[in-house]
């Protein structure tokens, strides 16, 4: 499996992360999601899942922060739109990111469940989105946390491959 962007992945388009234009934000987060390509899914697959994470943000936060959590994705749809967070519908659920933390307070689902774009708050970060094609579709619910698609992907992944982007700070 391949991921491309439409965009040079060494430069994240502003309007996804933090120098997003107001009307591309949610109390003042981004909230609109990047664009993305997949391309030679296995054919035995059944439903594709996806990981957007920051390892950078160790040293800030202590911890990788999730950005983004995504499952049952149709094996069809290999063109991400870009805002697709935003417009995905059923059977595609998305888990909660970094923003449910305890230690971040968040408890608008809004904020707190799907895309939350990139806001590197000391220099650029790159952020890890790796694509998982899975021979069945997982049985999760909206806001499932990062552990829990891990747990359900076990001994489905039939294909993996991830691509770093780069957000400027």
């Amino acid at each position: 499996m391949k991921i491309t962007t439409p965009f040079d992945p060494t430069k994240m388009p502003d309007k996804y992360g933090k120098y997003a234009d107001e009307q591309d934000r949610y109390q003042g987060e981004p909230v609109v999601s990047f664009p993305f390509n997949i391309s030679d899914v296995p054919a035995e697959a059944k439903s594709l899942a996806f990981t957007l994470i920051d390892h950078d943000a160790i040293p800030v936060a202590g911890f990788s922060w999730i950005h983004w959590v995504v499952a049952n994705v149709p094996v069809t749809m290999t063109t991400i739109p870009a805002d697709f967070s935003r417009q995905a519908v059923a059977p595609v659920v998305q888990g909660a990111n970094s923003n449910m933390s305890k230690f971040v307070g968040g408890i608008d689902p809004a904020l707190t469940i799907g895309y939350s774009g990139p806001v590197p708050p000391d220099q650029d970060h790159d952020y890890t989105l790796t694509v998982y094609a899975l021979d069945a579709e997982l049985d999760l619910p909206d806001g499932y946390y990062l552990n829990a698609l891990y747990h359900a992907m076990a001994g489905k992944v039939l294909a993996e491959t991830n691509i770093a982007i780069t957000s400027r700070a």
